[in-house]
């Protein structure tokens, strides 16, 4: 696994994949080397026949044996630039790939708070970018970027064998014309990055719309809706607009400045040559050598601006996907795992970035084996408690451990290992029930799988589905109910076999019948684990060993449910006015 650390300028981001593959980008800048230089070798080539021809002797003129050379080097440039761009089409690619899955393994390792402010479809649509980006500005360097390089070396040096003054001259103008062109460059990156942000921002907008589509037509917003893309279409348009004409507004400066240089250098050639100074094959030469550096270089004004475009899509995509992680594993934390679930808060301070704090000096024990229930009115920090046994978020002072091991020493990856999760909202993938159920435990055989649906009360009705454990559930598992869901989340649970189960409001959302169901299926789960439960209705905690109330992530109640329901107790007041609701809801 690579490294999830990211550089945080995109040079050093982009140098990072080059490096991964040195020898593949070695070879295509040699091949690509190789293929400019044939092609200037060409003109000089060309240079040899002219002279030849020049001869006042037509029959004896030696013009074969430099035809013979020109034809060859076309041969052997053709022979350089397909060899490029087999390499070139293997090894860009294969970055693109890297560049996506380290920026994929980047993404998931921020806490969960960074995705409550960012949209999925924003973040997604970033990350495709940014490979597609990257293999743009790697594909000019290659290819438009290098060739005029060469292709001005190769002028310098042949022009220095006819008049080392032409070549002077030609250094000189390529240098202003340079140094105009990239400076334009830098001062409309703000432009292109502007751009970069609204398209990523558009992305996520439209993702966010399609997967709410359901509410869409429940409102009858779909006319809405589409003057609110509209709008931000608008925007993402006219930031693109800006930024193009920011391009061609450089091809105008670029224009002029080879238009003067092709006219200077033609007309100093053809002076030198009235002056005899010069042979009729230079002519044809610095002819050759001018127009081709000429339209090179348009090729390579452009592609520096338009590579200043892509360069401002990676660099707002390393401030968003690339920015430091809240917290990753410490060095050297360990692969242990939990394995009997006893879990302790000692002298626990947490709070949200910008907020005050939720916890302040949070003790509590729970013993391996003990059922807990947790209550009280929202917001009092229940999940945020979830949240940091399984290390979603980490204390700013104070500890957590699991079997006597502070979780910032387990590996992230081992500490989870080790719990298993039922949420109120059922996270599916868009993939078959078997490979649903199965992403627990990746290794479980068939029938462990099928021992896990019936535990949980879910073979009947996947078999009834229309190819039965390989049928398809769509995305968030939208063809099935809220109760089925659930159901199969805690089929995977049961698979993970973990020692520490957490369920979040796990049957709060379901009907009667459903909350039926998923209750007999948790009641085989929670057998011989420590189990942590938020419920916001009581009577699901009632078989508990252990019922702690938090009022402002501070405990106020701590005791079994017989003995809170014996006292004067906000557990008590709470219970009697779910009954009495329930009561009134029977009439």
């Amino acid at each position: 696994m690579t490294s999830s650390r990211l550089p945080g300028r995109p040079w050093p981001f982009l140098l990072k994949y080059v490096r991964a593959r040195r020898w593949q980008f070695a070879g295509l800048a040699l091949l690509v080397v190789g293929a400019g230089s044939c092609a200037v070798a060409v003109q000089y080539g060309m240079k040899l026949i002219v002279d030849a021809m020049a001869q006042a002797d037509r029959q004896t003129a030696a013009v074969w044996p430099p035809l013979g050379m020109f034809l060859s080097l076309i041969a052997l440039e053709n022979i350089l630039w397909r060899c490029s761009g087999w390499l070139g089409c293997r090894v860009i690619v294969a970055t693109g790939v890297d560049i996506r899955v380290d920026l994929f393994e980047h993404l998931i390792g921020h806490p969960m708070r960074y995705f409550a402010r960012h949209m999925a479809g924003s973040l997604s649509s970033r990350i495709t970018a940014t490979a597609g980006s990257t293999g743009a500005i790697l594909s000019r360097l290659v290819w438009n970027i290098s060739p005029p390089a060469v292709d001005f070396i190769g002028a310098v040096v042949v022009l220095t064998l006819v008049d080392y003054h032409m070549a002077l001259a030609l250094i000189a103008f390529v240098a202003v014309v340079a140094a105009i062109i990239i400076g334009f460059g830098i001062r409309g990156r703000p432009l292109h990055r502007a751009y970069g942000r609204e398209a990523a921002s558009v992305g996520g907008e439209l993702v966010d719309t399609v997967s709410n589509v359901w509410t869409i037509k429940a409102f009858s917003s779909r006319e809405r809706e589409r003057e609110r893309l509209a709008g931000a279409f608008g925007v993402e348009a006219q930031a693109q607009r800006k930024s193009w004409m920011y391009l061609e507004k450089a091809r105008v400066i670029h224009d002029v400045c080879l238009w003067a240089m092709a006219g200077i250098m033609l007309t100093w050639a053809i002076h030198s040559w009235q002056a005899a100074a010069i042979s009729a094959g230079d002519v044809v030469l610095v002819s050759a050598l001018t127009f081709r550096i000429l339209h090179g270089s348009r090729d390579l004004a452009l592609a520096l601006v338009e590579t200043s475009q892509e360069y401002g899509v990676v660099a707002e995509m390393l401030e968003v996907i690339g920015e430091r992680h809240a917290f990753s594993d410490n060095p050297g934390a360990s692969s242990i795992r939990p394995r009997e679930g006893r879990i302790e808060f000692r002298g626990v301070w947490f709070r949200y970035p910008e907020g005050e704090p939720l916890f302040k000096g949070l003790d509590l024990v729970i013993p391996a084996g003990q059922k807990l229930g947790l209550a009280g009115p929202s917001g009092s920090g229940k999940s945020t408690l979830l949240a940091l046994i399984q290390r979603l978020d980490d204390v700013q002072q104070g500890q957590v451990l699991i079997d006597g091991t502070l979780v910032t020493q387990m590996r992230q990856d081992s500490l989870r290992e080790g719990i298993a999760a039922v949420p109120q909202d059922i996270n599916l993938f868009h993939r078959s029930v078997m490979e649903n159920i199965r992403y627990s435990r990746p290794e479980a055989s068939d029938e462990e799988v099928y021992v896990a649906a019936r535990h949980a009360r879910c073979d009947d009705f996947i078999r009834q589905l229309r190819h039965g454990y390989d049928t398809i559930i769509g995305e968030r598992g939208i063809t099935l109910s809220g109760g089925q869901r659930q159901r199969l989340a805690i089929a995977r649970a049961f698979l993970k076999d973990a020692p520490v189960l957490l369920l979040d409001e796990a049957t709060s959302a379901l009907d009667t019948q459903s909350e039926r169901a998923v209750q007999h299926a948790l009641q085989d789960l929670i057998q011989g684990r420590t189990v942590i439960a938020v419920a916001h209705r009581l009577s699901t905690l009632a078989s508990f060993d252990r019922i702690v109330m938090l009022v402002d992530g501070a405990i106020v109640e701590d005791g079994s449910p017989e003995a809170l329901l014996g006292r004067d107790s906000l557990f008590r007041s709470l219970w009697q006015a779910q009954s009495d609701l329930r009561q009134a809801s029977a009439y």
